[in-house]
């Protein structure tokens, strides 16, 4: 995988040939095509380390453990995001009601979705696929380039 991509800026898409070459499957169904992965059956709805979540397709920090919450649902949720402006809201209505759908601003990966039935202060529930994201532990993000974020992680 192209290392440059997890460091500063600018985080971007990579071709499709390069996304189908470094992802699994299911990180290409979900990143590129909106699938969902099974709750409960996915790297991150227990991870409980301090560290970051960036898109696996761009690198571009999303969301903070310190954001965190379990929901019971599954899958990680979190009650904010990390960078706001690294993320894309977009009404879906592929099911009965509507839904907002979470996309990452530069990978344009489909995330999950966000509703409003999450803890304080936002109230907000970022429900996130597992396969739409890199964790970056603590101790290794000043190294993968994310020093900036390691400030305020710590678990509330």
């Amino acid at each position: 995988m192209n290392r440059n991509r997890y460091q500063g800026f600018p985080h971007s898409k990579p071709d499709d040939g390069e996304l189908r070459a470094t992802l699994t499957s299911l990180q290409y169904e979900v990143t590129q095509n909106d699938a969902t992965e099974r709750a409960f059956e996915n790297a991150y709805h227990a991870e409980k380390r301090e560290g970051i979540y960036v898109d696996i397709v761009s690198g571009e920090p999303l969301f903070s453990s310190a954001h965190k919450f379990d929901s019971g649902t599954g899958w990680p949720s979190f009650y904010r995001p990390l960078v706001r402006e690294n993320i894309v809201e977009k009404k879906d209505y592929k099911l009965f009601l509507p839904r907002t759908e979470v996309r990452s601003r530069h990978g344009d990966s489909h995330l999950g979705h966000v509703f409003r039935d999450g803890p304080p202060p936002s109230g907000l529930r970022y429900c996130i696929n597992s396969a739409a994201l890199r964790f970056v532990p603590r101790d290794s993000m000043e190294q993968a380039g994310y020093g900036e974020y390691v400030e305020g992680l710590e678990i509330p």
